[in-house]
């Protein structure tokens, strides 16, 4: 079905053109012209998304702007298979972590393709993490992807080992958890050799490893150019944990100073990423907002009725990711946040009835996808 509704593969090749563009910005009209290819795509082709935009009267041929596309609530990718044709041609499928709702209740995105999705990810990691380019070791705080083949941080921390890391680089962590005597012994011999590292992992993940520094009183002192990347949040941490703490945890324990310490926000839903910061840039942690590549555009939106917001006013957030091309490019969470002209601001979740919004859409869609009978 994928052929038939892109037979040539012009508008792909066309998107990763612009991803391979790297930072240049993209001016609006050629970005809403980009979003609506897109939407035409999928609403040809996506059964479940157009029954879901035929109930709301909404079609190419009256959407005539991005933040018009009817958006897609992170929960409905919990019980429908939101791709551009059969789901068993998928080639890869990336799974939320499960951890609300429990694990049978994963949101699942679907991909046809990963070069677009894999090229996104590496022009946005370089660009925050290794802005002057080349190659270091990268030592990684999450499994491999062999190890979590329905991670999608699994998978771009291996594309990014494939692309940026030196062939010294390694993985401390397996699905069994963080190998921290191996990890720690890494480090320290980095920092006798006096090698600079490039450090992955998950929140969590670097809350351990700390710990477990602190807990010997053996400070490491990775050498000068040392930068890391944290990523997620503190679910399933029993004491708070706060980011002014654990950047200072990675300056002091570490050897990494705050301004080297880069934010990765993501999630399963989109193919894009979003950074706080540049490694080495120098900004203070109360100075971040997230950047969005240039081929996403962001709104916040009323959480009641989900109409955009004006810039710089608290909603829910809503993502156009045009590297969605094989699912939905409008993607809605219940994330609270504001969009000013420095960048994205996030404030948690939204409460169940702050969300009233985001969850009524989700029944909405299901309701579509049963109506519309669709076979997947």
């Amino acid at each position: 079905m994928s052929d038939r509704v892109d037979p040539s593969g012009d508008l792909r090749s066309s998107l990763l053109a612009i991803v391979g563009r790297g930072s240049s910005s993209i001016a609006d009209d050629e970005f809403d012209s980009l979003a609506l290819a897109v939407f035409r795509r999928q609403y040809a082709g996506n059964e479940i998304y157009r029954a879901y935009c035929d109930r709301r009267a909404a079609s190419p041929d009256n959407i005539k702007y991005w933040k018009e596309i009817p958006a897609v609530p992170t929960d409905a990718f919990k019980s429908a298979a939101l791709i551009c044709g059969d789901p068993a041609n998928a080639v890869a499928i990336f799974k939320t972590s499960g951890t609300t709702g429990g694990t049978d209740r994963r949101g699942k995105h679907y991909f046809l393709d990963l070069s677009l999705y894999n090229a996104a990810l590496r022009a946005s990691f370089q660009r925050h993490l290794l802005p002057r380019g080349g190659r270091m070791r990268i030592v990684s705080l999450v499994p491999p992807p062999e190890n979590a083949r329905d991670s999608s941080l699994s998978h771009m921390v291996g594309e990014v080992i494939a692309e940026f890391g030196d062939p010294a680089s390694s993985y401390f962590a397996d699905t069994e958890g963080l190998d921290a005597a191996g990890l720690i012994g890494a480090l320290r011999s980095a920092e006798r050799a006096g090698e600079p590292l490039l450090l992955l992992g998950t929140s969590l993940a670097f809350v351990s490893l700390l710990d477990t520094v602190s807990d010997a009183g053996d400070p490491l002192r990775l050498p000068p150019g040392s930068r890391l990347m944290d990523t997620g949040g503190f679910k399933g941490l029993r004491r708070q944990v706060n980011r002014v703490s654990l950047y200072h945890g990675f300056d002091r324990w570490l050897g990494i100073p705050v301004e080297w310490c880069v934010n990765e926000y993501g999630m399963t839903e989109m193919s894009s990423q979003f950074y706080d910061a540049v490694a080495g840039d120098g900004k203070s942690l109360d100075r971040r907002h997230y950047s969005s590549p240039p081929w996403v555009r962001t709104v916040a939106c009323d959480p009641e009725s989900l109409e955009p917001l004006a810039n710089g006013e608290t909603g829910v957030l809503r993502h156009c990711d045009l590297a969605n091309m094989d699912s939905v490019v409008a993607v809605q969470t219940a994330d609270l946040g504001r969009v000013t002209d420095a960048g994205m601001e996030l404030f948690g979740r939204a409460s169940g009835a702050e969300a009233r919004g985001c969850s009524l859409a989700a029944e909405e869609l299901l309701s579509s996808h049963t109506l519309g009978k669709a076979r997947y």
